[in-house]
C-alpha cells in the first residue's frame, strides 16, 4: 500500500520534509514550555520545598476531619521532610490536627491547600453534603476559606458511596 503523498518522489520528499518540520515545532514547544512553568514555579508555595529558605511568615491553626460520622485523624509528619522528602510550605508535625503554613512573606492560604499538599481525596466526597466549620461556625467558602492564626477548621465530609440508610434501618421511628 502507497500511503498518501508517498508515491511520488517529489512528494513524498516535500511530505517527508513537512513531517520533519512539525515535529521539530511540537517538541521546541513542549521544551519551551516546560522550561518556562519551572521558571514560574521556583517561587509557588504550594509546590517548592521551605528548607533553604528565610520564611518569616508564619500561620499555625488547628483541623478536624469528620467523614461519614466518623474522626479521621491527621497523621503527624504530612509535608514535614522528615521522612526524607523535601518539607513543603503547609504541614504537620503532631496528630493532634495542628497545621502549619510558613512562607517568604505574606500569602493567601486556603484551607483547601493543606487537602491539596496532603493529596487528601477530595474527589471521592460529595461536596454537596459536605461542609466546613471555622470556628464552630459553617463557611460559605467551603475549601475557599482563608487560613488565619489561631482559627480551628472542622471539615464534615460526606463520601459519594455512603449510604445515610444504614444509620437509621434498625432505629424506632421518632414521635
Amino acid at each position: 500500500m502507497i500511503w498518501p503523498g508517498m508515491g511520488d518522489p517529489y512528494k513524498r520528499k516535500k511530505t517527508l520534509k513537512f513531517l520533519a518540520i512539525t515535529a521539530i515545532i511540537a517538541v521546541s514547544v513542549g521544551l519551551g514550555s516546560t522550561l518556562v512553568i519551572g521558571q514560574l514555579d521556583q517561587n509557588n508555595p504550594l509546590k517548592v520545598c521551605i528548607e533553604n529558605r528565610e520564611t518569616p511568615y508564619k500561620i499555625k491553626a488547628t483541623l478536624e476531619i469528620i467523614i461519614d460520622d466518623l474522626p479521621t485523624p491527621i497523621p503527624a509528619n504530612i509535608n514535614a521532610g522528615l521522612d526524607g522528602k523535601c518539607q513543603k510550605a503547609m504541614y504537620t508535625l503532631t496528630d493532634d490536627g495542628t497545621i502549619y503554613a510558613e512562607w517568604e512573606e505574606e500569602y493567601p492560604w486556603e484551607i483547601g491547600h493543606f487537602l491539596w499538599m496532603w493529596d487528601f481525596p477530595l474527589k471521592d466526597m460529595d461536596q454537596g453534603k459536605s461542609t466546613v466549620f471555622v470556628n464552630g461556625k459553617e463557611s460559605s467558602q467551603f475549601i475557599n476559606h482563608r487560613l488565619q492564626e489561631g482559627y480551628h477548621y472542622k471539615f464534615v465530609f460526606t463520601t459519594k458511596a455512603y449510604d445515610e440508610s444504614k444509620d437509621t434501618d434498625f432505629l424506632p421511628p421518632e414521635n
